[in-house]
């Protein structure tokens, strides 16, 4: 062994999130840490990929970064998660993607395209309509921000399991390095695995077995149209944490069959916006000393699966993400919130710097608004918006001026989203 590589192998040894880590299917990423998805919503009003995308995921991937899961990446214009998703559907916007793949491609970085399809899980006025397994209305306190979806018929979800792969497939062209399915936080996949959900009684629904078939379907349908080559990962629900909703007994098995199928890698998370525990909201004290919201649930799994795991939420410190991977319960280590404040995060963990970040949960004052998961989406966003400008974040911005800002431009963008497709339906006639 030479000097350099005896050096590298004593400070992995020391310091494990700086080692490398390959994946089944030859994927080699440089260090164990792992940019979690988180909204960005950067694109045009009909949904095309923009300049700031770019600025953003180079300054991530010249932050030391190892693999970054890019914000949720829509595979069908008719079904979007919030106004300003990028939606890929065909090669309209081909060179915007290769340029956004390259840049965060750079200082040899994996970047993954988080695709998804929100489901119900749509702000009102945003989509013509929202479609779901069944047609369950969101609880009271959020009904007056999300309609009631109408349930798909069987052909919509052939179509969309369809769109997944086509979406892939794009992904792959323009030079991205892999793709995650976005299982998690109540959107479309995870409404399919959910009881509370998903009340079909068409092979779609009904059993466990039944509503995992649709996530199953999709994972072939992608594998099918990128290759063996290519790398796939999901991002899954350790539970819903709804009464009558996804247990974890039912996302172990959900795992077990995604690595027989050849999953690449599994990122753990949980909840959705009507129980946010993803936020960090309502987590045991205890479970916060740890540092990890989600890593009780990889050990619990890593007996009986071996598929690479990460776990992400709550890790702040060099010394409890080295302590989970020492441990073995995970093999990588998920970051969001601290990426959106700091882009040179990972650079200063990696070198040994003790970091005092400031990403406490963001507050209004006002009850109703903070229980929400989506006063979190949104303070972050906004940090997003400032980087991907060449601005640095503002971790000190008032909360409630945010949140205001944010309901803003959130309604003038729903607004012109409308517009254009009012006026692509008279151009239609």
């Amino acid at each position: 062994m030479n000097d350099l590589a005896d050096t590298n192998s004593k400070v992995c040894k020391s310091n494990p999130i700086a080692e490398p880590i390959e994946l089944q299917r030859g994927a080699a990423i440089k260090n164990r840490l792992m940019k979690s998805a988180m909204s960005e919503a950067l694109g045009t009003t009909d949904n095309m990929a923009t300049k700031a995308y770019p600025v953003l995921y180079r300054a991530w991937a010249n932050g030391g970064i190892g693999l970054l899961i890019t914000g949720n990446v829509m595979i069908d214009r008719r079904a979007l998660g919030e106004p300003n998703n990028v939606a890929i559907e065909d090669d309209r916007d081909m060179t915007l993607l290769k340029e956004w793949a390259a840049a965060a491609t750079e200082n040899d970085t994996q970047c993954w395209v988080q695709l998804n399809h929100p489901g119900k899980q749509s702000p009102k006025g945003l989509n013509e309509e929202n479609l779901s397994p069944s047609a369950v209305p969101f609880a009271k306190s959020m009904q007056s921000f999300f309609d009631t979806p109408r349930a798909f018929e069987a052909k919509e979800i052939d179509d969309v399991i369809l769109r997944f792969g086509r979406s892939a497939g794009l992904v792959k062209e323009a030079g991205f390095s892999g793709v995650q399915i976005h299982g998690a936080h109540g959107y479309l996949v995870s409404q399919f695995l959910s009881p509370h959900t998903n009340q079909r009684t068409d092979k779609w629904g009904g059993s466990a077995e039944h509503r995992r078939e649709f996530v199953l379907a999709v994972y072939r349908e992608i594998r099918r149209q990128v290759g063996d080559d290519f790398p796939i990962g999901i991002k899954l629900n350790s539970a819903d944490f709804q009464k009558g909703g996804f247990t974890e007994e039912e996302s172990l098995e959900v795992i077990k069959q995604l690595e027989k199928e050849g999953i690449d890698h599994v990122e753990i998370s949980g909840g959705t916006y009507e129980q946010p525990s993803m936020s960090g909201k309502d987590i045991r004290d205890s479970t916060k000393q740890r540092e990890a919201y989600f890593l009780q649930f990889a050990e619990k799994i890593r007996s009986e699966v071996k598929v690479p795991l990460a776990v992400t939420g709550g890790f702040r410190t060099a010394k409890a993400m080295n302590a989970a991977l020492s441990s073995g319960s995970l093999d990588m280590v998920g970051l969001a919130r601290p990426l959106a404040v700091d882009t040179q995060y990972p650079n200063k963990l990696l070198a040994g710097k003790i970091i005092d970040i400031n990403v406490n949960p963001i507050k209004t004052g006002i009850k109703a608004i903070d229980k929400m998961a989506l006063m979190e989406v949104a303070w972050y966003g906004r940090q997003l918006h400032r980087i991907s400008k060449g601005r640095d974040p503002k971790p000190n911005e008032n909360a409630l001026l945010s949140f205001f800002k944010v309901v803003a431009s959130s309604g003038f963008n729903t607004f012109k989203t409308k517009r254009l497709r009012a006026k692509t339906e008279e151009l239609k006639t």
